[in-house]
């Protein structure tokens, strides 16, 4: 076990690296560095573009210029923005709640209904249940967010003005802002984890020791709970680092449609405005989540199974 977490944690570290390294490169090939972070070209001598290459370290080679980047970030310092000179890392982190805010709701959203439709359509094989869960999963699969989340802010803002159409209010705790970009964001979600607790349930409910069981007479919900869902929930744990990565590529257009101040509607102003270092930061900050979560999922197996023993 003790091999196992650290092999996992090394191969976090280095997606981390491979990661931002490359986008890194990327800023790179797009030009001299030098007109993106300096804004230079007019009115500058060539003894002020040396000491500015110097103050940036673009008088180095790439790698050690990636590696001082590096060793800055760890320690909090991502450089400055474009467009206004402030701070990354302050920039970025002042975003970063409301992503987390509303990609941990949509998740836990998508995760705590998903799997249980997908157990009872399992259980409930050829009921209407099974087909109204199957309808919601193949719906969830075959509608894109960003058309669902303009119907939704036709119907229940503009139409009914039950919810607002965009921005996160004026404080965490504003349910209302947060329901129409959850929903958006978790529609994806629900049905992927609908589909293959569906799938895996089938296929542990007809195996020898769930018939076993049945005929000691053990009851139907210990089956179905205990015996059954226990082993059936290896496959959406498995699922769990799939579902962060739909849920943070999700959430650069719900963000954009809801003008939610986060991370992925920072990501979109930052393509457009060439700003590599914001670019830097926010895949620095989401190989990060999905590493965490990839790391989670892999040391929950060994307590949902037994079977289960990493050397």
């Amino acid at each position: 076990m003790r091999r196992f977490i650290i092999r996992r944690f090394v191969f976090g570290l280095f997606s981390i690296v491979v990661a931002t390294l490359a986008v890194f490169f990327i800023s790179r090939a797009a030009g001299d560095p030098l007109d993106l972070y300096a804004n230079s070209g007019y009115g500058i001598s060539p003894e002020g573009e040396a000491a500015i290459r110097q103050r940036l370290g673009l008088d180095k080679p790439v790698v050690v210029q990636y590696t001082l980047w590096l060793g800055r970030a760890l320690k909090g310092d991502m450089g400055e923005t474009l467009l206004d000179r402030k701070p990354v890392f302050s920039v970025v982190t002042q975003r970063l709640p409301a992503t987390i805010q509303l990609g941990a709701v949509a998740y836990l959203l998508s995760f705590f209904v998903g799997i249980p439709l997908g157990v009872i359509s399992a259980v409930k094989r050829g009921s209407g249940w099974d087909y109204l869960g199957r309808f919601f999963a193949l719906l969830g699969q075959a509608v894109p967010q960003f058309w669902l989340g303009l119907v939704l802010i036709l119907l229940f803002a503009v139409h009914w003005e039950l919810f607002p159409a965009a921005l996160r209010g004026e404080n965490a705790w504003d349910v209302k802002h947060l329901v129409l970009p959850t929903i958006t964001l978790a529609w994806g979600g629900f049905a992927f984890y609908t589909r293959i607790t569906r799938s895996a349930m089938l296929q542990v409910l007809d195996s020898e020791y769930i018939r076993l069981a049945r005929a000691k007479g053990v009851g139907n919900k210990t089956v179905i709970w205990k015996h059954a869902f226990k082993n059936a929930l290896i496959q959406p744990l498995t699922g769990m680092p799939l579902g962060l990565v739909g849920l943070l590529n999700g959430a650069i257009l719900v963000e954009t449609i809801f003008a939610w101040p986060g991370m992925g509607n920072m990501a979109i102003t930052a393509v457009n405005n060439n700003d590599f270092p914001v670019l830097q930061a926010i895949v620095f900050f989401f190989t990060i989540l999905i590493v965490a979560m990839t790391f989670v999922s892999d040391l929950s197996y060994a307590f949902i199974d037994p079977r289960i023993r990493y050397d």
